[in-house]
């Protein structure tokens, strides 16, 4: 505990004190502590280090609280991407630190795919002071803005002070970054963080402390039990108005060959509302391999489209009348061939990242809103209304279930005779050989649509993960369709 004194040194509070806030050398070693403190306060528990001089304080600091594990990397564009990669894992803000100059200017890919993804990312780039920019001096370029439009937000800190005004900023800064982060769509974010020398955390005359007595206890310290400075709320996207929700149900309720697709998504609370909901309506599911969908072996949720949709005869006998897509565009090309070619049929976008998420331009409505919820509120309705069609017009589902299990059926027997060297194979033997809750991370391009056509519905928490890039096609021989019909 640590006793906050009036200017006539009797007491004012007893105040809990941070384990980050420890006794600064100097005014850079106090604002920089005020800003790691407050970003363990909003929950800040991964920062991947770059080493480099200028940022140095940032390092020290983080180095020294216990409350956030400290990853080390030499290379700042792999250290970017493993950053990404625990955010993307375990949907929680990351700070990522390098020191000034190109350093910086490694973390762009991974950035991009964080604002691409919905990654929430802290990226904190040292640099050197205003007077040494500009003017020849090494290791310095402009950072202001380095990443333009592909960060939510971008801020440049003043340089250190030890005041309680300043103190009182940087906290602000900390907790206004980190929420931005998380903020519906999250992303990267940027903070620019100039400082003067001495790096290290030795005294200087140049900058005198307040005394003791003065200093304002939650500038310095931060609030009492750990609290954050600035407590930021953000809901999530509201629901549709319970008239425009009847309407929807009304239209569902309709449609005899309604199809549910999910995208990329990574809300692990989907799937109960989303098979209720698709058996109360005798919708069947398309689950892209990272719709977190893929670890229930369920007969509703289906997973060798990739492979049936590439037939003519198949997409002419599955024309829809209703499909409901939730989450981000499915990696499947024949998925977007099958869109297009019922480009007629009503369908509506489900995005709980208040983004775009339609690159079809076909999609007559597009609904910004919690997935869960919104499937939630569907289901609910359709109790309350007592709306129940799984006991009829049992064709449609049947004839998706069928095409998929004899899919799956086919390839399994062509791989096993197959004695060649196979990518498909990987994925066949994952499926089958990765235990419960596991975690597969997917490489862009080939793997992920090999993965797709080949990694098929297992029982099994299986948390799957990829990041965006160029999808190539892949060459397919016609082999299926007899063994359908």
């Amino acid at each position: 505990m640590q006793r906050s004194l009036s200017k006539n040194n009797t007491l004012m509070e007893i105040h809990d004190v941070s384990p980050v806030v420890k006794n600064p050398v100097n005014a850079t070693y106090a604002y920089v502590q005020a800003f790691v403190d407050e970003l363990q306060r909003a929950n800040v528990h991964n920062v991947v280090i770059c080493p480099g001089s200028r940022s140095t304080p940032l390092a020290i600091a983080f180095a020294s609280v216990t409350t956030i594990h400290s990853w080390m990397h030499v290379d700042e564009r792999s250290a970017a991407f493993f950053a990404l990669g625990i955010a993307k894992k375990l949907q929680q803000p990351v700070a990522l630190i390098c020191t000034s100059g190109t350093a910086a200017a490694n973390f762009l890919p991974a950035i991009v795919e964080a604002r691409l993804s919905h990654i929430p990312l802290l990226v904190i780039t040292a640099d050197r002071p205003p007077e040494l920019r500009d003017c020849g001096a090494p290791q310095a370029i402009d950072q202001n803005r380095l990443y333009g439009s592909f960060v939510k937000w971008f801020s440049e800190l003043a340089l250190p002070e030890a005041t309680d005004a300043m103190l009182r900023y940087v906290r602000t800064i900390a907790q206004r970054a980190v929420g931005m982060a998380q903020a519906v769509p999250a992303g990267p974010v940027h903070l620019n963080m100039p400082f003067r020398e001495p790096l290290v955390p030795q005294p200087s005359t140049e900058h005198a402390f307040p005394a003791p007595e003065a200093r304002n206890a939650q500038a310095w310290q931060g609030r009492a039990n750990n609290q954050p400075y600035v407590a930021i709320s953000d809901p999530l996207p509201g629901l549709p108005s319970p008239a425009r929700i009847l309407q929807l149900l009304q239209m569902m309720c309709q449609a005899r060959r309604g199809l549910i697709i999910v995208g990329p998504q990574n809300q692990s609370t989907l799937i109960g509302p989303l098979l209720a909901l698709a058996q109360r309506l005798n919708f069947p599911i398309l689950a892209d391999p990272l719709s977190q969908l893929r670890g229930s072996k369920n007969e509703w949720i289906l997973s060798s489209y990739d492979a049936f949709l590439r037939f003519p005869q198949v997409v002419h006998a599955t024309e829809p009348d209703f499909i409901l897509r939730i989450g981000a565009m499915p990696v499947s090309k024949p998925v977007l061939l099958y869109l297009q070619h019922y480009a007629a049929c009503p369908q509506i976008v489900i995005d709980g990242q208040m983004g775009w998420e339609e690159p079809t331009q076909l999609v007559s409505e597009l609904i910004h809103t919690d997935p869960t919820a919104f499937c939630q509120q569907l289901q609910s309705c359709l109790e309350s209304l007592n709306v129940n069609q799984t006991s009829s017009e049992t064709a449609w589902p049947t004839l998706w279930q069928r095409l998929d299990q004899c899919t799956q059926k086919t390839l399994e027997t062509a791989i096993a005779d197959f004695t060649e060297p196979f990518e498909g194979r990987v994925f066949t033997e994952l499926s089958s050989l990765l235990p419960e809750a596991t975690t597969l991370f997917v490489g862009n391009s080939m793997p992920i649509r090999d993965m797709d056509t080949f990694f098929w519905c297992r029982d099994r928490d299986i948390h799957i993960l990829a990041n965006r890039g160029p999808m190539a096609l892949m060459a397919w021989s016609p082999v299926l369709w007899a063994q359908v019909q």
